[in-house]
């Protein structure tokens, strides 16, 4: 039995009256149905788009595509809203911004009348007669009581989820919290500088009874000490990080700080035509002595110097190697894998050194000239030189130059004070000395009669 396919679902068809019919698909429409959900399936063609605007998988089957019979909204077009979960039925709960109320009660009456619902005791609305705090009245609101408490504050009725009824800091005030810390921070402050304050003083003390005692010298000593600790006490003041406990007799280094000794970068030369100085970043990027026509010794000669002196050429060139490859497909991060980084980078150094070797081997097979690219020797273009060789009849080599000793990196036969040999040439009594006048003093003169009536 042959079986029927119908271009609508069944769904929509349970709903058609009597009398509409369903078309039957034909099998030229069958197959491009077909043909077309391969193309979709192999990316070749657009998925299908539901009634919202998002695409239909094409691999999910067709019973989850196909609507139910029993769906009630309107579904012409195809959808998978009968799959998901409907908004309409999730549990809206509350957050965090919404809570009871606190310290909301109004102390002024809300009418002057009583009210049906109200307390019969106090007139308020909110609680009834056997749920008031008041005083039992003699004569209650209800019969024309002279005074009408306030209403009861309505809290509002929250629906938690399970985090938000177990969060302990559900409904917490942040500016009280935010208050209470800054205060705690500020009595903690108060403290510390009370006694700071007191150690100053102590010290100072201390340094006028010991200055009275002292000598000129020590009291300079002093001053420098004062110095010292003036600069501790405002680095006191500097806003450093958290969990920095700072005393006194402790050093300081911050960043971006220099030494006293040292001169800033735009003192070095007061020329206004000499290199830019950028306050805002403490840089000088160009040499500032570089139009001087006199050499000046000085250990700063531009930022620029450390930025292109150095690994720091190799360094860019990695980096930009980085950025190519990432360009190319290839992941890798200078900073994140540098190992990696390295080894590709010398990979391709070696794979472009030998494809340029084949290009210039293949140029030369294919045209020739590789006699051209080797050079002559030194001797034959010359035909000169000044290696002397003599051979015997044999062909052996009888005579040539000495080879020249081999020096090291000290200074060698170079006499001093007189002397006509070197230090270290006689040793006595586990004791070096010079060997013209057997003197083991280094820095004495020659005493050797022979030597001193030579030279003079």
């Amino acid at each position: 039995m042959s079986q029927q396919h119908f271009s609508e679902p069944p769904s929509v068809l349970a709903r058609r009256k009597d009398g509409d019919g369903p078309r039957k698909q034909t099998r030229e429409e069958y197959r491009k149905q077909k043909e077309l959900e391969e193309l979709r399936k192999a990316g070749n063609a657009p998925a299908e788009v539901d009634e919202s605007g998002r695409d239909i998988n094409p691999h999910i089957p067709k019973y989850m595509v196909d609507v139910p019979w029993y769906v009630t909204y309107d579904h012409s077009k195809p959808t998978l809203k009968h799959q998901r979960y409907n908004d309409e039925k999730k549990d809206k709960f509350d957050g965090m911004e919404k809570w009871y109320a606190r310290g909301q009660d109004s102390k002024i009456p809300s009418t002057i009348k009583y009210r049906p619902g109200a307390c019969e005791n106090c007139g308020a609305m909110g609680h009834k007669r056997k749920d008031c705090l008041e005083k039992p009245r003699k004569r209650l609101a209800k019969y024309g009581g002279a005074v009408i408490a306030s209403d009861d504050v309505q809290q509002p009725d929250l629906k938690l989820n399970f985090d938000g009824k177990r969060d302990r800091w559900n409904g917490i005030d942040l500016d009280r919290h935010q208050e209470k810390i800054r205060s705690e921070f500020e009595k903690l402050e108060e403290a510390r500088r009370m006694i700071k304050a007191k150690q100053l003083e102590e010290e100072s003390n201390n340094l006028e009874e010991q200055d009275a005692e002292s000598s000129p010298a020590a009291k300079r000593e002093l001053d420098s000490d004062d110095e010292e600790e003036d600069e501790d006490k405002y680095a006191d003041e500097m806003n450093l990080p958290q969990k920095l406990h700072l005393e006194s007799k402790k050093k300081i280094s911050v960043r971006n700080l220099r030494m006293r000794e040292d001169t800033a970068k735009y003192l070095l030369n007061l020329d206004p035509n000499s290199a830019y100085y950028d306050p805002k970043s403490r840089s000088m990027r160009d040499n500032p002595y570089k139009e001087k026509q006199e050499v000046i010794t000085t250990p700063y000669i531009g930022d620029n110097y450390v930025r292109y002196s150095g690994e720091v050429s190799q360094f860019a060139k990695s980096q930009l190697f980085a950025w190519e490859a990432a360009d190319k497909g290839v992941e890798v991060h200078q900073q994140a894998e540098p190992t990696k980084l390295e080894l590709l980078h010398k990979e391709f150094n070696q794979r472009y050194d030998e494809c340029a070797k084949n290009i210039k081997n293949s140029v030369l097979e294919k045209y020739g000239g590789a006699e051209h690219l080797e050079g002559l020797p030194k001797e034959l273009i010359f035909s000169q030189t000044e290696n002397y060789v003599e051979y015997n009849r044999y062909g052996n080599v009888v005579k040539t130059l000495e080879k020249a000793t081999v020096k090291s990196k000290y200074v060698e036969d170079e006499f001093v004070h007189n002397h006509t040999s070197v230090w270290g040439s006689y040793y006595t009594d586990d004791k070096w000395g010079y060997k013209c006048c057997q003197s083991t003093d280094r820095n004495s003169y020659c005493t050797n009669l022979k030597t001193v009536s030579a030279k003079s």
